[in-house]
């Protein structure tokens, strides 16, 4: 007899819980994130679908039905509505600033100069307001016209230094507040209401992000020092760059900790985009990016909450360090790291997720796709603890190719 979707469901739920648990389930479970992916598949642009999301979710619903992996998302894929009416600096997106089949972009600069680290350290909140945000978003540049905030302690008096507060910019940039809120409200409800489709057709979405943390040292240089600025920081500041990087971890902890007491998530999504071989040297890796990454990540564990680190390139060197992290406590997706040694060094400690190279899925044969799926099933996930998926964007992969990648994956990885 057919299963029901509640059944499929709960089945495919269970199958990758297992796997996230460290135990064995039936099988090797499969993700796929199809992100732009979709597009080529429907024929579209990739910013038809970022702008049009009920043809997204639509997309997404009739390529879960051929595909019917364990689980499935687009979530390259973004909602470019509040940042757009913020006039964000710090992203370009499609259609705006770059062609419209390309995936969208993040624009580094050093939105916070090196001379600015005193008035960062001294009060982030009043660098944000009166400083970052002026920079990195156009329509809030006004707020560089505003005195420091924290003078409304004085009382009565401050407030004719609040005047400014009635002029027509800062009318602006209310209005731009209001909309940016207004469509990430609607992005919300969206999600909500995508996943009671998904659950419909057999797919759970149970695992919901409380948010997103940067490993502090990316916080530092993603979006406010830029890399050059950061890797002169190391020579020139360290004791500043420490010093903020303990402020960031502090801002991200406490954010992530109050999203995850309104959503009920009980995950983090942590995407580490400097700390791997190749890009630092190990000593400054030492130094300065794994020892806030993993006190934020036990400060997580202790607030309750599971740490999804994305281990972004390579990171074979750096494996013993992650060996440290507590059993069970984290998971860990991983791109172009040697995934048997991931299997050895880390098999006991966390779940591992990814590393199917995307290469195979875009170019390969389905030959080499299979052979390489049958591998992975029988030496990354021996004994369970691992969930198949890609090493990065499925953007530009086979349609095909995937097709026989998610086939075998549920000959080869039976237990």
């Amino acid at each position: 007899m057919e299963k029901t979707a509640e059944a499929l469901g709960k089945e495919r739920f269970q199958r990758i819980q297992d796997a996230y648990d460290l135990k064995q389930p039936d099988r090797v479970p499969i993700t796929l994130n199809l992100g732009y992916m979709l597009s080529r598949l429907e024929g579209v642009t990739n910013q038809y679908l970022d702008e049009n999301p009920d043809a997204a979710q639509e997309a997404l619903e009739k390529w879960a039905m051929y595909y019917q992996p364990d689980e499935i998302s687009a979530g390259a894929m973004i909602n470019p509505f509040p940042s757009l009416a913020l006039g964000d600096r710090t992203t370009r997106f499609l259609g705006h600033g770059i062609p419209a089949d390309r995936p969208f972009q993040f624009a580094e600069r050093e939105y916070m100069k090196a001379e600015d680290y005193d008035a960062f350290l001294d009060d982030p909140t009043d660098y944000a307001i009166r400083h970052y945000l002026p920079r990195a978003y156009a329509e809030l540049e006004p707020l560089a016209m505003l005195p420091r905030l924290s003078i409304v302690l004085e009382g009565y008096p401050a407030w004719s230094r609040l005047a400014i507060l009635s002029s027509p910019e800062m009318l602006q940039v209310a209005k731009a507040l209001h909309k940016a809120a207004e469509e990430t409200i609607k992005g919300v409800e969206r999600m909500i209401a995508n996943g009671g489709r998904m659950a419909a057709l057999g797919y759970l979405q149970g695992r919901v992000f409380a948010g997103v943390c940067l490993a502090p040292f990316d916080f530092m240089g993603d979006t406010l020092r830029g890399t050059r600025g950061i890797m002169r920081d190391m020579y020139q500041r360290p004791d500043q760059l420490k010093a903020g990087m303990e402020i960031g971890a502090k801002i991200m902890l406490e954010d992530v900790i109050a999203s995850a007491s309104l959503t009920g998530g009980k995950t983090v999504f942590i995407p580490l985009h400097k700390g791997s071989d190749g890009f630092m040297s190990l000593e400054q890796f030492e130094e300065f990016y794994w020892p806030p990454l993993k006190k934020m990540m036990l400060d997580l564990v202790d607030a309750g909450l599971t740490p999804v680190p994305f281990y972004e390139g390579v990171w074979d060197q750096r494996l013993r360090y992650l060996a440290e992290l507590p059993k069970g406590k984290t998971r860990g997706m991983f791109e172009r790291s040697d995934m048997g040694k991931v299997k050895e060094a880390l098999g006991d400690v966390m779940c591992i997720q990814g590393g199917f190279p995307v290469s195979l899925l875009q170019g390969g044969t389905p030959e080499q796709v299979r052979e390489h799926t049958k591998w992975m099933c029988e030496v990354v996930g021996e004994g369970g603890g691992f969930v198949m998926g890609a090493s990065t964007a499925m953007d530009y992969c086979d349609k095909d190719l995937v097709k026989v990648w998610v086939d075998a994956t549920k000959e080869y990885g039976v237990y």
